[in-house]
């Protein structure tokens, strides 16, 4: 298969565009850096350098500025909604000059969907609850969906907090407690939908090669847990000697607007569709999944300092 990332050589990206190789397939990765091509691996800066004459197989679009990587200011807001809303506009006028269209977008979204509903466990058919990451996903989603009137089968990618070694959220989360502090943020009741990010590339691997799927798909375990949950998780692998939640008004002060939105308020999301239709999750359970982490950052480390 030929197929277009967009976010190729972002968290989930890169592990994807790996997997992708491996299996034979080549890839056109959309990157706004340069990059230098490898065997079956072909960057573009943008999507006007695509013809319409290529002939893919399928895209996948993970292109997004990343919701925690500094406070929100305006600004930064407008960039988060329109690091993603325009990459999606491209890829449309991408398949409708296309003279043989993609038969399948998977298009990333995220569990921020939903708003917040508290204890509730959230299934794609849930409805939402209003909100900034709310209405970003919404929109996000109602333009990706916009490629079924041309026949191209559609999947969305509702993403949890995605867990690994080597960067992403884990590093963050897991930073007071290599200083010996178990934290969890606000009252810890709140709910953490994660998943691996190993769990991650072989769901849309999955999607994929499902001709039959299209919709909704939430992209989480099947194990959410709450931020005291996911604490008392971390310290099978830390040495603490003290445990202690960041006040809600700590966190406010430190991130603002964010920290309701992503931080201190959650959303309990099971991934009802893919296990229905058979997906198996290596890492179903919190304990498994950072496991498996702490594992893989282990080994990198000895084989640095070994090298």
């Amino acid at each position: 298969m030929q197929i277009l990332l967009t976010g190729g050589t972002g968290f989930i990206g890169t592990s994807l565009a790996q997997s992708l190789l491996e299996d034979g397939n080549e890839l056109i990765v959309l990157s706004r850096r340069g990059h230098t091509d490898r065997p079956r691996c072909r960057y573009v800066q943008s999507l006007d350098k695509i013809s319409g004459r290529v002939k893919l197989d399928a895209v996948i679009n993970l292109a997004g500025a990343s919701l925690a990587a500094r406070r929100w200011s305006a600004a930064y807001k407008r960039e988060i909604v329109t690091s993603r809303l325009d990459v999606t506009r491209e890829l449309l006028a991408l398949f409708s000059r296309m003279e043989r269209r993609p038969p399948v977008l998977l298009s990333a979204s995220a569990v921020g969907y939903y708003g917040h509903h508290g204890d509730g466990v959230l299934i794609e058919s849930s409805p939402p609850a209003p909100g900034f990451a709310q209405a970003l996903c919404r929109d996000w989603e109602g333009l990706a969906l916009q490629v079924e009137s041309l026949g191209v089968r559609v999947c969305l990618l509702r993403l949890g907090v995605v867990l690994d070694s080597g960067g992403g959220a884990l590093a963050q989360m897991a930073k007071s407690f290599r200083f010996g502090v178990a934290s969890w943020l606000g009252s810890g009741h709140q709910w953490l939908s994660w998943v691996h990010r190993r769990d991650v590339v072989r769901a849309l691997i999955f999607l994929l090669k499902r001709g039959d799927m299209q919709g909704p798909f939430n992209i989480t375990s099947p194990g959410p847990v709450t931020s005291r949950g996911f604490a008392a998780a971390l310290q099978a692998h830390h040495s603490t000697f003290v445990r202690a939640g960041v006040p809600a008004p700590v966190m406010r002060a430190l991130v603002g607007e964010m920290a309701d939105e992503l931080l201190l308020n959650g959303q309990r999301v099971v991934p009802q569709r893919l296990q229905a239709a058979g997906f198996e999750f290596t890492y179903p359970d919190i304990e498994s999944a950072l496991a498996a982490c702490y594992a893989d950052h282990t080994r990198l480390r000895t084989r640095n300092s070994s090298g």
